[in-house]
């Protein structure tokens, strides 16, 4: 899948969730008034088969969101043996307006979890520009019994940001994996974790930092 889209006003009021409080010495500015572009240069994996992950970009910004259409991952019954981790990565060209230059600030993640009592599952995500050798990664665990609904936030603190280097054109990309244990639970029953949007209302949510580039 490849080409920029732009947030309908349907999702964009899922950009709601403030970004942290941070130093006034720390040179944020606002966002740059020009839109950015995100081009999916490539979308790889288990989670994430051809055409079932979409890009967009809030109106503002400040944020993008990636949906997805069939990130599950199970164990437990019939399940295949495979089946129990699924994971996806997403390359991105992010046009940055000139004088700018952007970080991941935090990362919404949602979807839904059933797992039986005894089992457990983690959603992991990584971050890193192309050539960087700095990643970043962040777990969440999930316990069963448990039917419903799950959300797990990222947040990087304002000092610990890692920001695209200026005038460079690098893509980024965002390694996200969900995984599920059956642990103690019975054999015969199944356990599942989703990362999906089947009823468009269910996505992952990135929010931006923006900064002056110094001057050349």
């Amino acid at each position: 899948m490849t080409g920029g889209l732009l947030l309908s006003g349907a999702i964009a009021a899922l950009f709601a969730t403030a970004l942290p409080a941070h130093d006034p010495s720390s040179a944020i500015v606002d966002p740059p008034p020009d839109k950015i572009v995100i081009n999916v240069a490539t979308v790889n994996g288990s989670g994430c088969p051809a055409g079932t992950a979409a890009v967009a970009v809030s109106p503002d910004n400040t944020a993008f969101t990636v949906t997805y259409s069939d990130y599950l991952a199970q164990v437990g019954g019939n399940s295949d043996p495979t089946a129990f981790r699924k994971n996806c990565q997403l390359n991105l060209v992010v046009a940055v307006p000139g004088g700018f230059t952007y970080a991941i600030a935090s990362a919404d993640y949602r979807g839904f979890a059933s797992l039986k009592a005894g089992a457990t599952s983690t959603e992991k995500a990584s971050y890193y520009f192309q050539g960087s050798s700095n990643t970043a990664s962040i777990t969440h665990p999930f316990r069963g019994p448990l039917d419903d609904n799950w959300q797990a936030t990222d947040t990087t603190e304002w000092a610990q940001l890692v920001w695209a280097p200026c005038g460079v054109q690098r893509n980024f990309n965002i390694n996200t994996e969900i995984r599920v244990n059956a642990g103690t639970s019975a054999p015969s029953s199944t356990s599942f974790m989703t990362m999906d949007s089947t009823d468009g209302e269910l996505s992952t949510i990135y929010h931006l930092a923006w900064k002056e580039c110094p001057a050349s």
